[in-house]
């Protein structure tokens, strides 16, 4: 028997859920507080598989046209699968649908193949750095 994947559309989500998501998908990561970004956000997609939180990406809004996808996480073991492509493209959909005219998102080089396959092209951008990094 089949489990299906479910996305939903600013589900509510549980820092403890997040956090295991981010742990298992991103080395390194802490424990973070999510309500202050989700407080803020224009919009957040979460994806289940048998109940558990298996994909998120959120979009964060400018208040006008331009909104920003933001951590784009999908758990190692669902990866390769397409799902990342429907959170992106959920995501894009519903942004839209909140008004907004263009979609950002900044990546890594290796991401290239992926972001353009959500549907993005590449443009010219700039980056400062406001904390020192090590």
């Amino acid at each position: 028997m089949s489990t299906t994947t479910t996305l939903d559309i600013r589900p509510a989500l549980s820092d403890d859920e997040l956090n295991e998501l981010f742990a298992a998908s991103w080395p390194g990561h802490g424990t973070t507080s999510f309500a202050p970004v989700l407080e803020r956000s224009l919009v957040w997609v979460a994806a289940r598989r048998a109940g558990r939180l298996v994909g998120y990406v959120n979009v964060a809004g400018d208040g006008g046209v331009h909104a920003f996808i933001l951590d784009t996480t999908v758990h190692p073991d669902q990866r390769h699968q397409g799902l990342g492509r429907r959170l992106v493209r959920t995501a894009a959909a519903e942004a839209c649908a909140r008004g907004a005219h263009w979609l950002h998102v900044d990546y890594e080089p290796g991401l290239a193949p992926f972001y353009t396959s959500c549907g993005f092209r590449p443009t010219e951008a700039g980056l400062m750095p406001l904390v020192p990094r090590d």
